[in-house]
């Protein structure tokens, strides 16, 4: 696999052109320094193609199978390098297969680009073979999107587009280009946007904020810290470990936080939320300060809100005003960018030691360990459980590779078991939910770190959602490793209908085709165990192919994911069983 680059930096270009719409386009997204695209081609969109083809030695196309693959894909690749992705799509149809991949990356904060065709201006509100207000449909789930009607507004809207979509708390873009400005002529000259009149991504920073901040964790007895995805879109990995190990603070993790801090770190004590860690759901409701980094109190963390850390002064560190005080009551909050205001906050902190209130942390650990972990990751009996296959992943690839995971209970086992020494190493769909986004977002996470190992973990029902993208797989040769953990349900929802539904199990249970005839058929190496013997070698197989590769694992038909906070209860009262 080989990602051609633009030859150049991101620049601005005073130079005039006289270029068609099309190739202003493309001009656009060079100076934007973008080396690869995801999209797939159709009637609206066609004269950029058309200056595609004839750019393709400067910028790369990755044609996807479907746009909600291409959306996916500029996810993956977003989400391991921090710049913006690119998707790309014609009207229409089109356009709104690409929804769904948008709205992901908007509830997720993922900075990405999509551009799409539409019919000529004067077509459009005539209801025009492929015509569709995509401008109206996206609007709840971009943070903007403009559709362009003349070729001289091209250079400007997506300077725009990319500055609002990596700035502040980043998100989707969407621009729509009529097929009459694609056409049209226009003096071509770009300058990079540096801000926007009434437009404020960073807010600004309130000092005294700052100070009360530190006076309450530093008076603090049994502090806590849960951090999210915040720490790691604002590059601030490096400060908020110099804030755990100053305070001694034990810090816990949203799943879209996970890998901002190294998960085999002392202070770090698991994940939060419906599936997370015994110790830090418990000792929510037990802590006399919680500070919230980069996170936005989603249901499935704080569980019934009137019971949620009231014994407790919360402090928030948020980029987004409309955070603060949306679910949980901030007694302190701290506005701005968290590397601004945890740089700030050090210099106000004290050395602490709470090793009493970690071990605390630790006697809760043992009992999960006893009662969950300990038969997830060592059963001699019955079927492979899916923890195994994460841990002797970790083994392997001693924690340095990437995870990108689908959504089901094999997301929640991926992200209890996954070890990562490195930040943008787990990749997954948090907010949205999205089955079928792993296989699509590996491809992206592997073009966008093609140095690192990639691994899609992935359930039996997803992959069906998005299989059509092993043929980009293929024909790309991107060297991605796809394991399809295998029970034949649809194992999320069989659990919820095990537990609340007196096991009627309705539409769940999956009769699948021979996944490792349909890889063989789109010509990946494969490989398929039912046998936990043949478990070790058969990973080893697998990490150590410079190919792409596809193992489908044969796992615990009725495995459910413990612990567990069911919907709308207090997060102290987690289910070990």
């Amino acid at each position: 696999m080989e990602v051609k680059t633009a030859g150049f930096k991101e620049v601005s270009t005073t130079e005039t052109l006289k270029v068609s719409g099309a190739e202003a386009v493309i001009k656009s997204l060079l100076a934007e320094g973008v080396e690869v695209m995801y999209g797939y081609p159709g009637g609206a969109i066609m004269p950029v193609y058309d200056e595609i083809y004839k750019y393709r030695d400067l910028i790369e196309h990755v044609l996807t199978r479907h746009e909600q693959g291409a959306a996916h894909a500029a996810q993956g690749y977003a989400r391991v390098t921090g710049k913006v992705g690119v998707a790309i799509a014609t009207s229409g149809p089109g356009a709104t297969n690409l929804i769904t991949g948008i709205a992901d990356a908007h509830i997720d904060s993922t900075p990405m680009v999509c551009i799409t065709g539409q019919v000529g201006s004067h077509l459009l509100g005539s209801d025009a073979f492929q015509e569709i207000d995509i401008v109206g449909l996206s609007t709840p789930i971009t943070k903007w999107n403009y559709q362009v009607t003349k070729a001289s507004e091209i250079p400007e809207v997506l300077a725009r587009a990319f500055y609002i979509a990596r700035s502040g708390r980043p998100g989707p873009v969407l621009i729509d280009i009529t097929k009459d400005a694609q056409f049209e002529s226009l003096d071509f000259s770009y300058k990079k946007c540096s801000g926007i009149r009434s437009y404020t991504p960073f807010p600004e920073v309130n000092l005294l904020q700052v100070e009360r901040a530190a006076q309450a964790i530093n008076n603090a007895k049994k502090p806590m810290i849960v951090f999210g995805q915040g720490v790691i879109l604002g590059s601030a990995e490096k400060l908020l470990k110099e804030v755990v190990e100053k305070t001694g603070i034990p810090a816990a993790w949203t799943i879209l936080g996970l890998s901002a801090l190294e998960t085999d770190h002392p202070l770090n004590v698991g994940m939060v939320g419906m599936h997370g860690n015994y110790a830090p759901n418990i000792l929510t409701n037990e802590c006399d300060v919680l500070i919230a980094i980069g996170m936005r109190f989603d249901d499935r963390v704080t569980g019934d809100l009137n019971t949620y850390a009231k014994q407790a002064t919360i402090i928030h560190f948020e980029i987004d005003p409309a955070e603060v005080n949306k679910n949980v009551h901030a007694h302190i909050p701290v506005l701005g960018d968290v590397k601004q205001t945890l740089k700030l906050l050090l210099e106000f902190l004290q050395p602490k030691n709470h090793d009493q209130w970690h071990n605390k942390f630790r006697e809760l650990y043992s009992t999960e360990y006893e009662k969950i972990i300990k038969n997830d990751l060592s059963a001699s009996e019955g079927k492979i459980k899916m923890a195994e296959v994460l841990d002797e992943i970790n083994t392997v690839s001693k924690g340095d590779a990437i995870i990108v995971s689908d959504v089901g209970q094999h997301q929640m086992v991926a992200c209890r078991y996954a070890k990562f020494n490195s930040s943008r190493s787990n990749v997954t769909s948090g907010g949205l939910g999205t089955m079928g986004f792993a296989l699509p977002a590996a491809i992206g996470a592997k073009m966008g770190s093609p140095n690192r190992e990639v691994v899609a973990i992935i359930g039996d029902g997803g992959f069906q959602m998005t299989l059509q993208e092993l043929a980009t797989i293929y024909q790309m040769n991107v060297p991605v490793k796809i394991v399809v953990l295998n029970n034949n349900f649809l194992g999320m929802v069989r659990q919820w209908q095990q537990m609340f539904f007196e096991k009627r199990y309705a539409s769940t249970e999956m009769v699948n085709p021979d996944f490792t005839g349909i890889a063989k058929a789109y010509h990946l190496a494969t490989r398929k165990i039912s046998e936990r013997s043949n478990l070790q070698e058969a990973v080893q197989e697998m990490l150590a192919s410079e190919k792409p590769f596809f193992l489908e694992v044969e796992v615990e038909k009725e495995e459910c994911v413990f612990p567990m906070i069911t919907t709308g209860a207090s997060v102290s009262d987690i289910r070990l069983e």
